[in-house]
């Protein structure tokens, strides 16, 4: 049976995040060290051909996609942007930790939104509805590999809720500029919408 393999991968490091800075819907900039160990990825040439090359608009997502798939076309997409943290983009947990809406998001975040931000339920329902969106689209065109570039919070939402085996959030977690490999068949998908986690992205060295 046909089936559909899809690598999400997170962009590289960028400098805010190893500041502890909240960055979210901030366009940042991949750092000169983010840069150099994405390069050094690409150089052992473990990244996988993909037809189809998709990214979320921020440069750091972009700019990874220019340095491990390098001229090739990418189509930017908007539901696979990081979470919105509104009033709180730039700012550290120690800047906030006297602000009471800022525990009780921290106790809440399912439900609790940043000040002009997204909450976690309003972020998951954004991605999952992109995702079986993209699902659809990609059977239809006929496409059978894609690669999405975007961020952690997206791909661990995404694999959460769809991928198998299952396991929490937290479990999915990815360092930069690597990520996971999912199958789809069709017939699974369309009766219980999950996608089989068969490999992380890029493979262990010296997996085919």
């Amino acid at each position: 049976m046909k089936s559909y393999l899809i690598h999400l991968i997170r962009h590289g490091a960028i400098a805010e995040t190893a500041r502890g800075i909240y960055i979210g819907s901030t366009d940042a900039h991949l750092s000169p060290g983010g840069r150099e160990a994405l390069l050094g990825i690409y150089q052992t040439g473990s990244y996988p051909y993909c037809e189809k090359i998709f990214s979320s608009p921020m440069s750091r997502c972009t700019e990874t996609c220019d340095i491990i798939y390098p001229h090739r076309e990418i189509k930017t997409l908007d539901f696979l942007r990081e979470c919105d943290f509104g009033e709180w983009e730039g700012k550290t947990a120690a800047e906030l930790a006297s602000d009471p809406r800022f525990v009780d998001w921290l106790s809440n975040s399912e439900t609790t939104p940043p000040p002009g931000g997204e909450s976690g339920k309003t972020f998951a329902l954004r991605v999952c509805k992109g995702f079986e969106q993209f699902v659809y689209r990609m059977v239809r065109d006929g496409s059978t590999t894609a690669a999405i570039i975007t961020h952690g919070g997206v791909i661990m939402t995404i694999l959460a809720m769809y991928g198998i085996p299952q396991a929490p959030a937290h479990q999915w977690r990815m360092d930069c500029g690597y990520g996971f490999s999912l199958r789809i068949t069709p017939f699974l998908w369309s009766r219980d919408k999950v996608a089989e986690v068969f490999s992380t992205c890029p493979p262990p060295s010296g997996s085919n």
